[in-house]
């Protein structure tokens, strides 16, 4: 059985399970339409989610690119006069 088919099969059964529901006074929404409405908005729902995910990734990303940074310029700081120090007594002992 192909997709389509398959696809269709289930859609006319859905439709009919609509059908039934509202002929019992249950509820008139159970249909395709309403159906693919709602595949619909949840599907901007998870998309607005995977956003503010990516966001909040980046955020992390930001901020831990700053941290680094940070410790970066301030290793220099620090370590540069101890590697002169090294260097200067590189040139002294190796004379």
């Amino acid at each position: 059985m192909n997709t389509q088919k398959l696809m269709n099969t289930a859609l006319n059964s859905l439709d009919a399970l609509g059908y039934r529901l509202d002929q019992y006074g249950i509820t008139g929404k159970v249909n395709r339409h309403n159906l693919a409405a709602f595949l619909m908005v949840e599907q901007k729902h998870l998309e607005g989610e995977w956003d503010s995910i990516q966001a909040r990734i980046d955020r992390r990303r930001s901020q831990v690119e700053g941290i680094l940074s940070f410790v970066e310029t301030r290793t220099d700081a620090v370590i540069a006069p101890v590697m002169a120090r090294v260097n200067r007594f590189r040139g002294v002992s190796g004379h």
